[in-house]
């Protein structure tokens, strides 16, 4: 059955700050881009010589894409350099950004004869485990990248990031996170791309093991000591902050919410934030705004098809104050954390649903 179309209202979070001579990009990104086939209602682990059963699966664009469409979606021009397969996964993956989300792929490459990297990810207990097959893309496509307010970078220890330093010279705001460190050495003066960032977000057991701290309150000051924000999220505890160039600081709760799958909820979370940062909002807004995002996201399948636009944003607020208005006193207490949104969303917004993830790809309309 079709979906009769409807209006979407589009917010641009931005407006009140754009300029002429702005950069044309609000946020370049880089990286790979891989097709995500996500596996859920598992029982519990896999267990070697058996077959599971899962009780739900979804395709979606998956790498960087998560990223990419989190950030569209939200409203901030988006512009990302990646190497795309010439393969039904990477034609599939190259429409999805450029036709349904919006995402600008000028600077990205279709190379002939390289197969998409994909990754198989299986849902359970609230944890995932994922298999990834990838062969590195044959040639460097990011030569000369476009200027942007804003880049995300994901730091290795020991990796050169060069291309970080010459965004940041071209006066780009680099939002920077870093993954589990291998080598176990956990060593900040590895990162070499933190003296570049204008904010780090790293997640409480990355955040501690760098510190050498014993909890997120401790390792969030230990940072903001390196960069002009810091950010450690919580998972579903929230996310606590420092930032350095207004002086805030803010510890906000997350929202508790039906998880069906958490893959590329850390990405929403800091598009979130970023959308925010980028708006000029107050620190303990952008905290809650970016706790709320990642928390819808968590309720559907697949990485970047998860992410919410501000028809859903708008949704959650109106149903949240209708509950506060009701007398629920925990509502009320949300209502109060989210006042913020009365202001940035419209009373009634009229959308296309935004496409999720399917157990498939290739549909065309008859």
């Amino acid at each position: 059955m079709s979906t009769p179309s409807a209006v979407r209202t589009a917010i641009d979070p931005l407006a009140g700050t754009r300029a002429p001579g702005d950069p044309e990009h609000d946020v370049l990104l880089t990286g790979t881009v891989f097709m995500d086939i996500v596996f859920t209602g598992l029982e519990g682990a896999p267990v070697r010589g058996s077959e599971n059963w899962a009780r739900g699966m979804g395709s979606s664009p998956g790498g960087i894409a998560n990223m990419a469409t989190a950030l569209a979606r939200l409203g901030l021009r988006t512009t990302l350099c990646a190497s795309f397969g010439t393969d039904l996964y990477g034609d599939y993956i190259w429409e999805s950004l450029a036709e349904n989300e919006g995402v600008d792929l000028g600077p990205s490459r279709r190379l002939a004869g390289w197969h998409s990297p994909v990754t198989v990810s299986m849902a359970y207990e609230g944890e995932r485990t994922m298999v990834t097959h990838e062969h590195p893309a044959p040639a460097p496509v990011c030569t000369e990248l476009p200027r942007a307010r804003s880049v995300v970078a994901s730091l290795e220890p020991g990796r050169d990031e060069e291309w970080v330093r010459h965004a940041h010279d071209k006066g780009s705001q680099v939002f920077s996170d870093v993954g589990w460190d291998e080598t176990g050495r956990w060593d900040l003066a590895a990162l070499t791309g933190l003296r570049y960032s204008h904010a780090f977000l790293p997640n409480a057991a990355e955040a501690q093991q760098y510190t050498r701290t014993d909890s997120p309150e401790q390792a969030v000051r230990a940072l903001a000591e390196l960069v002009p924000i810091a950010v450690v999220t919580k998972g579903p505890d929230g996310a606590v902050a420092v930032d350095g160039i207004t002086g805030e600081s803010a510890d906000v709760p997350g929202l508790l919410v039906d998880a069906l799958d958490p893959t590329g909820a850390g990405d929403v979370f800091v598009a979130g934030f970023m959308t925010g940062t980028l708006a000029g909002w107050p620190l303990a807004d952008r905290l809650a705004f970016a706790n709320l995002t990642a928390a819808l996201s968590v309720q559907h399948f697949g990485g970047s098809l998860s992410a919410p636009d501000w028809t859903e944003v708008a949704a959650w607020w109106i149903e949240a104050a209708a509950r506060a208005k009701a007398g629920d006193a925990d509502a009320a207490e949300v209502a109060r954390r989210y006042d913020f949104l009365d202001g940035l969303v419209p009373a009634l917004v009229r959308s296309r649903p935004r496409r999720r993830a399917i157990p498939t790809i290739g549909f065309r309309d008859e």
